[in-house]
């Protein structure tokens, strides 16, 4: 097996790491938050702007990153593995269960380009008009925006603390210039820091996305090596249909072999090949309904 040395380690070396003078730094104050928190954000854009990132995997893995800081945060037992079963193992008529609403509920919110169409499919409580006025709330900041939009959605409804986590990172992607959202603020926030309001909870949320910014920075370096090393070895497959497995990899967070455009044999064995390659791991140490991933 090829170990994660062997990746072309000059990919990720070009994805710069958080400069330490951000990353050091102590954001007491909400100018000083404010100032690094921008900082932080415009390396982030940078980094995913490069084309060897694999953004789609990227957000679909902080999808997932997301929905367990919510499971934590409310005290629910659910953490990656038993959110990818309750979503990833659905057969037609089950019902995913409120863990695996919550992870849906974030996969759909990255998965396509914003708009109040794609959030409302991520959010069908909410209606396409109230998702519309949050995506244009008013003037000021990005993190500003997202922090009033935090605010309204919470007061309206304490317990929609996903929606509104979803509608506050949608805002801030949509205030970046953005065209996907990326779960930000859903993976810095601590439960505490959503009972904030006015300056308090905008400080939160500066602090948070510096947080998370630095997080989301290593994992890009992480899954472009990754993903590099996988295209490289693609050429190698031969079996009919591996390209556009490739590709699911590529873009997914955790693929279940029955979900590969192949036969049930031939899935398992391309994903046996891949992992003698050392290009994709198997996700669930079980022996039976496994899940694969980059």
């Amino acid at each position: 097996m090829t170990c994660a040395s062997h990746y072309p380690s000059h990919i990720s070396d070009s994805i710069s790491a958080m400069p330490g003078w951000i990353t050091s730094a102590r954001a007491e104050t909400l100018e000083d938050a404010a100032f690094l928190s921008g900082a932080a954000l415009s390396h982030l854009h940078d980094v995913m702007g490069r084309a060897v990132v694999p953004c789609a995997l990227m957000r679909d893995r902080l999808a997932l990153r997301a929905s367990e800081v919510r499971m934590t945060q409310s005290g629910r037992p659910e953490r990656a593995g038993e959110l990818r079963d309750a979503v990833l193992l659905l057969r037609p008529g089950d019902l995913p269960g409120p863990a695996g609403e919550v992870y849906l509920a974030w996969r759909r919110a990255v998965d396509r380009p914003l708009s109040p169409s794609s959030l409302h499919r991520a959010l069908p409580d909410i209606g396409m008009d109230r998702i519309a006025r949050s995506l244009n709330t008013g003037q000021g900041a990005p993190m500003s925006r997202a922090a009033v939009v935090l605010e309204a959605v919470l007061a309206e409804s304490p317990r929609a603390e996903s929606p509104a986590l979803i509608l506050a990172d949608a805002v801030l992607a949509r205030a970046l210039g953005w065209d996907h959202l990326l779960p930000l603020l859903a993976t810095g926030l601590s439960r505490a820091d959503l009972r904030r309001r006015g300056g308090d909870l905008c400080l939160a949320c500066h602090r948070a996305a510096m947080s998370a910014a630095g997080d989301a920075v290593r994992l890009a370096a992480e899954l472009t090596r990754r993903a590099a090393y996988l295209r490289a070895v693609a050429p190698r497959l031969r079996a009919k249909g591996a390209e556009e497995a490739v590709q699911m990899f590529l873009t997914r967070e955790a693929v279940a072999p029955a979900a590969l455009p192949l036969s049930d044999r031939a899935a398992r064995r391309l994903c046996d090949r891949l992992i003698d390659l050392g290009a994709i791991r198997e996700l669930t140490g079980r022996d039976t309904f496994r899940l694969y991933g980059v």
